[in-house]
């Protein structure tokens, strides 16, 4: 399928209707005429990266930030002072965040959890790898040499906007948002060094990670998770749909996307994932290589069913098509039993049915053993920091 860009993508903002996303009771804004997430990135923090990595103090301010890590944690000493002054003050929730709503998000992904690990996980984990921009970006910067590494940082960020206090002074979200939008800002400066990705990078000379590419990733992440609970029939409340969708709207702002690309509604949501996330997937060399080495790693955890279990669940999940794209074998018993076992595991676990199903034991084990893989972050023995990068993949 066709990528994205410049002529197909103007003014997306403007196009869906969008507004802030500060909701009702605060001034609104619509986007300026011609902006455009596409060809939109984080000029500020791009240049203060920038200037760090050209001066070679990154080491230095990677073993500074490491005892930073929940949200009322002082900033740590000896950071250059514009980043001090940057992060005094970004590392703050937005003025239209409502804490309220930030609370019952909370409570909705304890209670949900179950589902929340898997579609994260093998959904989209796996997604990411047939989203050609973000696919060649992982697997020629730093992180894509070690998956292991890449995968349990990947992990934290998702575990500590999951966690119950994620946004609360214990939490730690907002200290990693901050982390990883730093990351990404370092990112964007030397991903273009590198020839391979500028040889296989679509539209030569862009930056990677524009509030576009943030897009996309939240559309495959939040929105997709949405999509897949409602197909499913999980039990939600408006409530809790709205709050789960105010978690992330918060979320990419703390990672610098603007405030006129955020979806405010989900109808709005699926409307953008529709125009800027369905198009685009596709397969890659380098995704087919990500996707292998992230299933892989997902095979050394004893998850109690097969590797073509494995393989037909990511298909059941995503699509035969992106199973095709992936090259994972078939096993034509399991899928059958996926798509018989797993609708009534669902039913059983929310109350709708009486019985348990047959396999329920087997498919409690199997995402039982995935919640433990995203807890211990990718299989990480302790709690991976997030670093700077100072290269790309050698």
């Amino acid at each position: 399928m066709s990528h994205l860009s410049r002529r197909h993508v103007l003014s997306l903002g403007a196009a869906l209707g969008l507004v802030s996303a500060a909701g009702a009771g605060v001034a609104t804004a619509t986007p300026a005429l011609g902006a455009d997430p596409w060809w939109a990135w984080d000029n500020e923090v791009d240049g203060l990266l920038a200037g760090l990595l050209t001066t070679g103090q990154i080491p230095a301010v990677n073993t500074a930030m490491r005892s930073w890590v929940s949200n009322g944690d002082p900033l740590p000493s000896g950071l250059p002072t514009e980043l001090q002054a940057h992060l005094q003050q970004h590392n703050t929730l937005p003025s239209w965040a409502d804490r309220t709503k930030l609370r019952l998000a909370a409570d909705f992904n304890r209670r949900k959890d179950t589902y929340l690990f898997m579609l994260y996980g093998l959904g989209s984990g796996i997604m990411s790898t047939v989203i050609p921009r973000e696919a060649r970006s992982v697997y020629w910067s730093a992180g894509g040499a070690n998956m292991q590494d890449r995968a349990a940082k990947t992990f934290t960020f998702g575990y500590d906007l999951s966690d119950l206090n994620a946004f609360e002074p214990s939490g730690q979200f907002v200290v990693t948002a901050n982390k990883t939008r730093l990351v990404h800002a370092a990112v964007r400066h030397l991903l273009p060094q590198s020839p391979q990705w500028r040889a296989g990078a679509q539209e030569p000379g862009r930056i990677p990670i524009s509030n576009g590419d943030i897009l996309v990733t939240f559309h495959s992440l939040g929105t997709f998770v949405h999509k897949k609970l409602k197909e499913w029939r999980v039990p939600m409340t408006a409530a809790q749909e709205d709050a789960f969708l105010h978690s992330w709207q918060v979320a990419i702002h703390l990672l610098g996307v603007r405030d006129e690309f955020i979806p405010q509604t989900w109808a709005a949501a699926y409307a953008q994932s529709a125009q800027v996330l369905t198009p685009i997937l596709t397969v890659t060399p380098e995704g087919r290589e990500l996707a292998e080495d992230l299933l892989g790693l997902t095979a050394q955890v004893d998850l109690g069913v097969t590797r073509g279990f494995l393989n037909e669940f990511v298909r059941y999940v995503l699509s035969n098509e992106i199973g095709d794209w992936l090259r994972l074998p078939r096993d034509y018993v399991a899928a059958a039993l996926i798509r018989t076992a797993w609708p009534a595991y669902i039913a059983f676990r929310e109350g709708l049915i009486p019985v348990a199903p047959l396999q329920f034991y087997m498919l409690d084990q199997f995402i039982r053993a995935l919640a433990m893989l995203f807890l211990n972050r990718g299989g990480s023995t302790t709690t991976t920091p997030i670093v700077i990068p100072t290269g790309n993949r050698p």
